[in-house]
């Protein structure tokens, strides 16, 4: 499929509209208002994690997971976002992992997929990067999550043939990353975001500030059970 598939995927960096990460500092305190010592969460990933399509941090994925996880748990949340637009899970073991401060962390939440399906990475290199990464942000005694990889067949920016093919490839890295977090004890916690218009943001491949409070409502709620 590449002679068909080139032509496309040339055609779309070309015209993608693109989206900067959120504005705002990278970590925050949710929940001030309840007692007791706060709890510890980082969010470590791609361009959702660094808040692509949202206007802050506060209003994507990090800070309103954190202000959901206060409200269930009736304690302050301490967040930190620790993301980077683009990146792979092998790359963000090069780049993100050393910089993670696992050390009395209560959550870490792992946010990876679509680069890696746009990138075609082999589903062993897959296996073998966030393996490394589940493992290496569990040190500190977290309890780990492993988001689902989005389901790229409804992302409206691409090419109808692309969202076909790469929402094949999805659903592949998706089982291989199930496997990653039984192997490693982590948790999944599969993607049942809506992706109608109002949740996306104005590219049609990111989620808007409604579409990231769904997520993290979802998300919360996964890692409260």
């Amino acid at each position: 499929m590449s002679p068909l598939l080139l032509p496309l995927a040339i055609h779309t960096r070309r015209t993608a509209l693109r989206l900067a990460p959120a504005a705002g500092p990278v970590q925050g305190l949710a929940g001030p208002r309840y007692a007791g010592q706060p709890l510890r969460l980082l969010v470590l990933g791609e361009s959702t994690v660094v808040g692509v399509g949202a206007s802050c941090l506060q209003q994507a994925l990090v800070g309103q997971l954190a202000d959901e996880l206060a409200v269930r748990h009736q304690r302050p949340v301490a967040w930190r976002a620790l993301g980077e637009n683009g990146i792979t899970a092998e790359q963000a073991c090069q780049r993100l992992l050393p910089q993670a401060e696992v050390e009395g962390l209560d959550w870490v939440v792992l946010v990876f997929g679509v680069n890696d399906c746009t990138h075609l990475t082999g589903l062993r290199r897959w296996h073998c990067a966030l393996s490394r990464l589940a493992t290496g942000l569990q040190a500190g005694g977290a309890v780990s999550v492993l988001t689902g990889v989005p389901p790229l067949q409804h992302f409206s920016a691409l090419p109808r043939l692309m969202r076909w093919l790469l929402g094949a490839r999805a659903l592949q890295l998706d089982a291989q990353l199930q496997q990653v977090a039984a192997e490693c004890g982590a948790h999944y916690a599969p993607m049942r975001l809506m992706f109608a218009a109002e949740y996306l943001a104005l590219d049609g491949y990111h989620p808007s500030s409604i579409g990231y409070r769904a997520w993290a409502q979802d998300l919360a709620a996964t890692i409260s059970r």
